[in-house]
């Protein structure tokens, strides 16, 4: 639902999977953002209204994606399509962060857009300690990425977990992402993305930010 910039994207990003798309939007002329290539349905109309999701396909649906401009369209939308018609990926971008984080934890996979540019703006002039990358739906695990103190590299990540308290996911090492094991040894300029629980995130932020203490 939506087919400004992004929705255009995913859709024909979705299309060129192989997958069969539709695409819904209350304004004919945004079907003008699709290339002219573009084969799946083109339904104008509210992506909230039945007729119009019918219209869509939505009997025979995979994943629902909420993309219009406005928060509370998107929202009314992924929760009639989730739970009138039974849609288990559904997702909803909303702008306002605290309404998004709301929703994540009702169960609504969320893209909060402005706190996700802001982040991945501020990572880039910044450290930042640790900034999300996924959350689950029930709001309890996150996905980080950590700016790690420099004294931790040469250590094993099984060390860095057993002072962390955090289970190290992967590295991005030289632009490529890495799965690590136990044995693996933090490099300099690794970019560590490690899983831990919300309520232990701040202590994980705490250690791995500052150098680690000296061993006895």
């Amino acid at each position: 639902m939506g087919c400004g910039r992004v929705g255009a994207t995913l859709a024909q990003s979705l299309e060129s999977y192989g997958h069969s798309v539709a695409v819904i939007d209350q304004n004919a002329e945004a079907f003008r953002r699709l290339n002219a290539d573009f084969g799946g349905k083109k339904v104008t109309g509210l992506g909230f209204d039945r007729d119009t999701l019918h219209q869509a396909g939505i009997d025979d649906t995979f994943g629902f994606a909420a993309v219009s401009d406005g928060d509370n369209s998107n929202i009314l939308a992924a929760r009639v399509v989730r739970e009138t018609y039974g849609i288990e990926n559904v997702v909803a971008r909303i702008y306002d962060p605290h309404r998004a984080e709301i929703y994540q934890r009702l169960g609504i996979s969320t893209v909060a857009t402005v706190r996700w540019t802001a982040d991945q703006m501020l990572r880039r002039m910044l450290p930042m300690g640790a900034t999300d990358e996924y959350r689950d739906p029930s709001g309890q695990i996150r996905l980080a990425q950590v700016d790690v103190h420099p004294g931790w590299y040469g250590r094993s990540i099984r060390a860095i977990d057993e002072a962390s308290g955090a289970k190290s996911a992967f590295v991005t090492r030289y632009g490529d992402g890495l799965i690590v094991h136990p044995e693996t040894v933090l490099q300099e300029n690794d970019i560590l993305h490690v899983l831990v629980h919300t309520d232990a995130s701040s202590t994980m932020e705490r250690i791995l930010t500052h150098a680690p203490q000296l061993e006895a």
